[in-house]
């Protein structure tokens, strides 16, 4: 038996050579400046039916994005949600000189109680007036945008900047009497191809009182450990010229329950439509095929091949595993999007997965028509990565932060931090028979002071010489043994260097300005409707001079609490000379363009309407 260990483990990288590829890369940890005058929790009062895993309710709601909510020019605003104060706060990257105060967005005269809480936040262009507005979404009632009274022009930001919207109409009122709501992600994206962007909410518990302490019961946990359908589901709103519709029975049956912790979209095959990825918690995460049009939204889930050769629980759409966080990036470099989806991954405790689902179709048009077929082909490759194994993974960014023209991986990490390990406990849930966890009576304690996996720090992997991911977060300073959540991703001083920011859970926010010295080239591009409203799913596509291909989007935000800059950017290494970059895009008529262009290494700014007009 000690003989096969050491045939089949898998080698483990030097200490020389972590430090060398380590040397690449450097950041500077800055302190987010935060509002005074809030009372301060460190957890959350919850349905007395939860009492005993307060803790484990408790658990989620830091979130952080990265964008230009200003109007500056640059993505060097922050809208954090932070779960000590339970407020969506709006403050300047610390790096700046030109900074305002930050402050907590205000959503009165809109009906709000004790017993919500708010989850993330989604920056986005959502009435086409060129400024930035920001979609707030809660445990404990329906989704708000607080709409931007400015025109995008710049100035001074201010709590009376913002207007309160109910994205459900019928739910405002002096009293909230709308659906108790408890939603874990959001992702903006043009699902139904008529030029405008849509808003997918992804819940997490059915609606339920979760987070009132004068309710004892009315709630529910996960009807199984690895199939679970008695989530909260998803909700679908489609642009209109008088506000959001909301879209009912979008969502395939058999995943309109799910637990869902983070979402992504992406346009996969070419087809002008992006595709969504919903990670369940307990239970099948899934991949689904977009073939709607204007008005009318239609997806159908799409898996890989059944194989004998390998586990079920490793398959695309068949996986038992635990969906924390999705990102979409083109890992290795072949011109089509790859996925990386966080699990938990903690030796002797759960000893799951993440995945690597790397693309094996040749070409675009070879993906679409497996996806007619109701195929996903796509291979989990992270142990040959070496990104399999992390620990309690939730949000993850990828970006090039060293402008090599490799993608690096950004992975939150942790549970719940304090001194009493309850690793035993949750094994022994682990194991325990589907018919009993629905009841939260029968879950283990995990309240204040209990640990779970809350000394585990993020994960920073960068690819080394061999195609191997290595994990650079002690030598890099970023392996802070906190719990984190959100992640987000943005060049907030124009120099061409991704920065980044990272949501903890119960604690401090953190902004890391990358301060690399030895980077390569990068194109950069802030691509924009006539009216100001970032292009979102517009795609780049660039060719090196030695024949590779780059490929990147606008996202429109996704992930689990985390959300990355509108702006695209992409390193190129050594490339140097004008490039040839393909620009797809649909206009506000829903007409798709595609545009070649010769663009120098730098940032750009286009307006995109049915040619492309330098800014």
């Amino acid at each position: 038996m000690v003989s096969i260990f050491y045939a089949v483990r898998l080698p483990e990288p030097s200490a020389a050579d972590t430090r060398e590829l380590a040397g690449d890369y450097a950041f500077q940890p800055m302190s987010i400046a935060m509002p005074a005058g809030f009372e301060r929790q460190e957890i959350r009062r919850v349905n007395q039916a939860y009492e005993h895993i307060d803790a484990w309710i408790s658990s989620v709601g830091a979130g952080i994005a990265m964008n230009d909510i200003d109007g500056d020019g640059l993505p060097n605003d922050l809208c954090v949600t932070d779960p000590r104060i339970d407020q969506v706060v709006v403050t300047p990257t610390p790096n700046r000189e030109d900074g305002y105060a930050p402050f907590a967005l205000d959503p009165a005269p809109l009906p709000m109680n004790d017993t919500m809480a708010p989850m993330g936040c989604v920056p986005g262009d959502f009435n086409d007036d060129g400024a930035t507005d920001l979609l707030v979404y809660y445990w404990g009632r329906t989704p708000i945008i607080f709409m931007a009274k400015g025109d995008g022009a710049g100035g001074e930001l201010t709590a009376e900047s913002f207007e309160p919207t109910e994205l459900l109409p019928g739910t405002g009122g002096a009293r909230y009497t709308g659906p108790l709501w408890n939603s874990n992600a959001a992702v903006v994206a043009d699902f139904d191809g008529d030029g405008y962007p849509d808003i997918f909410i992804g819940n997490y518990f059915p609606d339920s009182p979760v987070l009132d302490p004068s309710k004892n019961g009315g709630v529910t946990m996960n009807e199984s450990l690895s199939r679970a359908r008695n989530g909260g589901g998803g909700h679908f709103f489609l642009w209109t010229e008088n506000g959001y519709e909301k879209v009912s029975d979008a969502l395939p049956q058999s995943l309109s329950g799910g637990w869902t912790l983070a979402a992504s979209a992406a346009d996969l095959d070419g087809d002008h439509l992006p595709e969504l990825f919903l990670a369940h918690d307990f239970g099948t995460s899934a991949l689904l095929y977009n073939t709607s049009r204007p008005g009318h939204l239609e997806f159908s889930e799409v898996k890989s091949v059944r194989s004998g050769s390998v586990p079920k629980s490793k398959e695309l759409g068949r996986s038992s595993f635990k969906g924390m966080g999705i990102d979409f990036g083109d890992l290795d470099n072949d011109g089509q999007y790859d996925m990386f989806i966080s699990n938990i991954t903690t030796s002797f405790g759960i000893q799951e997965s993440n995945f690597a689902f790397i693309g094996t179709a040749d070409e675009r048009g070879e993906l679409r028509e497996h996806f007619r077929d109701g195929i996903a082909p796509f291979e989990d490759r992270s142990t040959d990565l070496g990104v399999a194994w992390s620990g309690w993974g939730w949000d993850v960014k990828t970006g090039d932060f060293n402008n090599s023209g490799e993608l690096e991986i950004t992975q939150a990490l942790g549970f719940v931090k304090g001194k009493e390990n309850r690793w035993p406990q949750l094994q022994e849930l682990a194991t325990a028979n589907d018919a009993l966890i629905a009841d939260p009576a029968w879950w283990p304690n995990v309240r204040k002071g209990d640990d779970l996996a809350g000394s585990q720090t993020m994960r920073f992997f960068a690819k080394g010489e061999d195609g191997t991911y290595l994990d650079l977060s002690p030598a890099l300073g970023l392996a802070v043994p906190v719990p984190s959540r959100g992640i987000a991703t943005g060049d907030v001083d124009g120099d061409g260097r991704l920065d980044i920011a990272v949501a903890h859970q119960w604690d401090e926010p953190v902004f890391y300005h990358n301060v690399g010295e030895d980077t390569g080239s990068f194109l950069g591009l802030k691509l924009t409707h006539e009216s100001g409203a970032p292009v979102i799913g517009a795609e780049v596509r660039l060719t090196l001079p030695d024949g590779g291909e780059r490929v990147a989007r606008v996202d429109g935000g996704g992930g689990h609490s985390g959300k990355r800059s509108t702006d695209v950017h992409i390193g190129l290494g050594d490339a140097r000379g004008p490039l040839d970059v393909q620009l797809t895009w649909r206009d506000r008529a829903g007409d798709v363009h595609e545009q070649q262009l010769k663009l120098a290494p730098g940032w750009h700014s286009l307006r995109l309407g049915t040619q492309v007009k330098e800014k």
